[in-house]
């Protein structure tokens, strides 16, 4: 079986709160885009994984596909199988790669051994694997809030867009990242601010991560710049970064020349899945 695990970004995030376990309370939307991975699991008398596309340094234990498969097979004992990976979506680039694969594995193990686990269930197996996993089981546009894990379905419709990544060859630290913010409530919610025309936004839906980052990688900002050079009419760092994604109207030609040879720079052909 194949599928084709898809990327999302953040709308807006604002980082309420500190709790008391040492987490943050956040709100932000989060949305899905069309730029995928590949994943197809076979049948197999032994257990085996292998990866192409962009090179995964890391062992295999730790890849959230095998984490998927596992958490599946300690449950239900399942049969071995042959995994093939093909990474497209940057990792540690703030837009859900690696969740997105694990959540897509849980559901493709699902169909292939007839579990019969409804979204619900798949859902709550999703949070062992990550805050943001069970978000990909829906895959529709949500607000996020608790620390990521608390969804609420929202009706934003970016249909009439299309959008560029740029993904610089820097991977932030999420919790480098968080270290450098003061938590603090928006005076307009995420929530509000979406509803609004995309025109709009620029001037009031707001990354609390982008200040801090873009203090200590400001290439990263300047990403952003030359987004709104180019014409967008939103840009932003997704999550806590590194990639920055800019809204457009229309997609200017050839925009991998406006940024360096080094850079990840990626334009679908649209934004939404398909529906």
């Amino acid at each position: 079986m194949i599928v084709f695990p898809n990327a999302k970004i953040n709308l807006g995030l604002n980082v309420v709160e500190r709790r008391s376990d040492s987490y943050h309370n956040i709100e932000t939307v989060f949305y899905p885009v069309f730029f995928f991975d590949i994943l197809e699991v076979l049948h197999s008398s032994d257990f085996h994984f292998q990866t192409s596309g962009m090179k995964l340094d890391l062992p295999v234990d730790k890849n959230m596909v095998v984490r998927a498969y596992k958490l599946l097979s300690g449950r239900y004992g399942l049969p071995s199988v042959k995994i093939h990976l093909h990474k497209a979506i940057p990792f540690g680039a703030g837009l859900g790669g690696g969740s997105s694969d694990a959540a897509f594995m849980l559901e493709l193990l699902n169909s292939m051994f007839c579990l019969k686990l409804s979204d619900d269930e798949l859902r709550q197996l999703a949070v062992n694997l990550g805050s943001d996993c069970p978000f990909f089981i829906t895959n529709k546009p949500v607000l996020a809030e608790g620390v990521g894990d608390v969804f609420s379905p929202i009706s934003v419709d970016l249909s009439d867009y299309r959008i560029i990544l740029v993904k610089p060859p820097i991977s932030v630290s999420t919790a480098l990242a968080y270290s450098k913010i003061e938590p603090q409530k928006s005076e307009i919610p995420v929530s509000q601010i979406v509803m609004q025309p995309v025109d709009r936004w620029k001037s009031q839906l707001v990354n609390d991560f982008e200040k801090p980052v873009f203090e200590i990688y400001p290439e990263i900002a300047c990403i952003k710049q030359k987004l709104y050079d180019m014409g967008a009419v939103y840009a932003s760092m997704s999550g806590s970064g590194s990639t920055v994604y800019g809204i457009f109207k229309e997609i200017p030609s050839d925009p991998e020349e406006n940024f360096p040879e080094n850079y990840f720079v990626f334009s679908p052909n649209n934004i939404n899945l398909p529906s």
